[in-house]
């Protein structure tokens, strides 16, 4: 698949940015201008936007070329996400990699709040989120509030003027995007892992990468907030078998990092440290282990 990638920087790229702001896009067009268009009118921070196109038959190539400030890889096939953040880290200048999905509408300050983290952190072992608002929480780490599930429901203007009220409060686990990495600990794991193209378990395998090159710090910052439409592309692929693929390189389920190992979900308190896995937890891993040349 990668020889079918091509690779277009951006006529105006601007001087080295804070952040390269990866955005892998599948004939989502209308989401894709919102997103940008979000980036734009509320991010705070020196940036550039790294695109990957797949297949754009809906008019995004042409409309991206009509942007001269957006670099992109491109592939006529759908390659995936993780054969497309691959691709786009090679036209990244900046040293922090900030990933999100096309059908995310950032809000104010999203990505100062980021930047903020990580000067506070002073080091470059760890792995940041942003906080999703979701018509319906996808996870413990998402905030459940209803501002429209598409472009023609969506309450853009009542988002806007109750997004921060919404309670939350950090939390332990970062693993999906937004996130951000730095280029040393994307260079260190290699970023994403092919083998699970088109995506599923993509996100919790590059979390297990990161906890064993030894990070230990997986925040989610409350106050870097985006509206999350909701796993727009996910619904039209034909999804890999990531579950079962994630057990047969890790000797366990995902379910098990993410309780275990980065208590996803549960308020932050600091670099997390694994707990006791019970027998009953291991023993289930066992079974799924022996029962894998069996799984077609």
């Amino acid at each position: 698949m990668e020889e079918s990638i091509q690779f277009f920087p951006a006529p105006k790229a601007p001087e080295k940015p804070y952040f390269s702001i990866l955005i892998p896009s599948w004939n989502n067009l209308a989401y894709l201008q919102l997103c940008i268009a979000a980036i734009r009118k509320h991010s705070t921070t020196s940036y550039e936007i790294i695109l990957h196109l797949n297949e754009a038959k809906d008019g995004s190539k042409e409309w991206v070329e009509s942007q001269e400030d957006i670099a992109f890889s491109y592939s006529p096939i759908n390659v995936g996400v993780c054969y497309a953040m691959n691709a786009m880290v090679k036209l990244a200048r900046a040293d922090y990699f900030l990933y999100l999905n096309d059908d995310m509408y950032v809000l104010p300050n999203w990505d100062g709040f980021l930047q903020e983290e990580i000067q506070r952190i002073g080091h470059t072992e760890f792995f940041l989120s942003a906080t999703a608002i979701e018509p319906k929480a996808q996870s413990a780490c998402s905030i459940q509030a209803d501002f429209g599930r598409s472009i023609a429901t969506f309450e853009e203007a009542r988002l806007l003027e109750t997004y921060e009220s919404l309670p939350f409060q950090d939390w332990q686990g970062a693993t999906w995007p937004p996130n951000v990495v730095h280029r040393s600990l994307w260079d260190k794991v290699g970023g994403y892992s092919n083998e699970f193209t088109p995506g599923m378990y993509s996100d919790p395998d590059f979390s297990m990468k990161c906890w064993q090159a030894g990070v230990r710090l997986f925040k989610g910052i409350s106050r870097s907030r985006v509206y999350h439409f909701g796993s727009i592309s996910v619904k039209r692929v034909k999804q890999n078998k990531g579950y079962y693929q994630f057990i047969r390189k890790w000797g366990m389920t995902s379910s098990t990092l993410s309780k275990y190992y980065l208590r996803r979900g549960d308020r932050f308190d600091g670099p997390v440290e694994q707990r006791p896995i019970p027998v009953t937890v291991q023993l289930k891993n066992l079974y799924y282990r022996l029962s894998l040349p069996f799984r077609k």
